[in-house]
C-alpha cells in the first residue's frame, strides 16, 4: 500500500491514509499523503474506506486484502452497493482464488451472477479501461472516475 501511495502521491493526485489507532501506534505512518485519517477500530477504517471508494481495485495483497475483498462482495452480494470489483491479476496472483469463486458457483453455493460481480484484469491498465469501458455493472457511468 505505501508504494501505491507514494506513486499515486508522486503522480500528483490526491491521497487519503485511514489507518487504525491501535496500527498508527505500532507502525510507520505513511508521510506526504494528502490526508490521514486514524480511526478507533479496523471496523470503523474498513467502513470510512467503504464510504470514500468509487470503486474497488485489488491489488496482489495479503490476509488483510482478502478479508477485504470477500466483505466488499458479500456486501454487492447482498445489495448493498453496486460499486466496481476488479481483480487486478498480475502474474496470475490471484488464479487460485478466481479457481476456488468459480468451484463455489459450479457446486451451486452461489450463482453465476454472484461470479460476474468480480472482474478480472491482467493489468492495472486493463482495470482502468474496464471502468473507463463501462464494462463493470456499477448501475451507472463509471467515467466520473477519472
Amino acid at each position: 500500500m505505501g508504494e501505491v501511495a507514494r506513486s499515486a502521491t508522486h503522480a500528483g493526485a490526491r491521497v487519503v491514509g485511514i489507518i487504525p489507532d491501535h496500527l498508527d501506534a505500532v507502525e510507520i505512518t505513511q508521510e506526504g499523503l494528502s490526508e490521514t485519517i486514524v480511526t478507533t477500530s479496523m471496523h470503523e477504517r474498513k467502513k470510512l474506506m467503504f464510504d470514500m471508494s468509487d470503486a474497488f481495485l485489488i491489488l496482489p495483497g495479503g490476509l488483510g486484502t482478502l478479508d477485504e475483498t470477500f466483505e466488499i462482495l458479500t456486501w454487492r452480494q447482498l445489495g448493498l452497493h453496486k460499486k466496481p470489483i476488479i481483480l487486478i491479476n498480475e502474474g496470475g496472483f490471484w488464479s487460485p482464488l478466481i479457481d476456488l469463486i468459480d468451484t463455489v458457483v459450479t457446486e451451486g453455493f452461489a450463482g453465476h451472477h454472484h461470479r460476474d460481480m468480480l472482474k478480472v484484469a491482467d493489468t492495472v491498465d486493463q482495470a482502468v479501461t474496464l471502468l473507463k469501458g463501462g464494462a463493470v455493472d456499477t448501475g451507472e457511468s463509471a467515467s466520473h472516475l477519472f
